[in-house]
């Protein structure tokens, strides 16, 4: 398997991520889960790098505010969505009730996602929804690396430099039920082989690899999903700060 597979946004000035629309990606998959029609509701974009999903939402619709760390979010960021520089890892700005949050590869980059994640309660309107893509650190590719005695650094992907966490899908679950959050609904992206192989990408033969490694990721995702995009509800009162050794 390659050794740079796509998975997260701009979170680091060494590297430079796009927005990937090809069918299965986190991003797709994301946007698929939001309404198509936005009508005004408001959405904020945690992590929002260039602001290419800010940018698609805002197209249907929304009202998107994107947060990014200053000088991260570049020259061309689109008029369309407002951006708020700040670090995360310092807290959240307060910008008002949302909609929908997203958080889209960007909690594995927090020093602490458990605060991030509390931080985020009090901006969701009544009903409003968390969604984020979350790699998966039990996907067999990870697997058959840390058996193999080998932990690569990456520019990208699973093993990705700039992650400081890595859950399998029991650790994202237990990180989000631990800070007062009801997973709804959980869909696995599979592994980006027409992104990973981008010299034959749209050929039959990759098309078929995307469609096989899409059918494995929802037969068994905590083995074959590439990332883990969720729904996720705030309770009613919050958790207790997680206490972890």
């Amino acid at each position: 398997m390659p050794d740079s597979l796509e998975c997260s946004p701009a979170r680091a000035v060494h590297s430079s991520y796009e927005f990937k629309p090809v069918p299965f990606s986190s991003h797709t998959l994301l946007l698929d889960i939001l309404p198509a029609a936005g009508a005004g509701r408001r959405v904020l974009d945690l992590g929002c790098a260039h602001g290419y999903l800010g940018e698609a939402l805002a197209a249907r619709g929304y009202t998107v505010v994107g947060v990014e760390k200053p000088g991260l979010a570049g020259d061309r960021f689109p008029e369309s969505v407002e951006l708020v520089e700040a670090d995360l890892d310092q807290g959240i700005p307060a910008l008002g009730r949302f909609d929908y949050v997203l958080c889209a590869d960007i909690l594995e980059h927090l020093q602490d996602p458990s605060a991030l994640l509390r931080g985020i309660r009090p901006l969701l309107s009544a009903g409003g929804k968390l969604l984020a893509s979350l790699p998966n650190s039990g996907h067999a590719y990870f697997r058959l690396n840390v058996l193999m005695g080998r932990f690569p650094q990456h520019d990208r992907g699973l093993f990705d430099r700039t992650h400081l966490h890595f859950y399998t899908w029991a650790g994202w679950v237990d990180l989000f039920t631990s800070n007062g959050y009801r997973i709804e609904r959980v869909i696995p992206s599979a592994t980006p082989f027409s992104l990973a192989l981008p010299q034959w990408a749209g050929t039959p033969a990759v098309r078929l690899l995307d469609r096989i490694a899409h059918l494995f990721a929802r037969f068994w995702k905590e083995l074959f999903a590439y990332q883990f995009v969720v729904s996720a509800q705030a309770g009613e009162s919050d958790p207790c700060p997680p206490n972890r050794k």
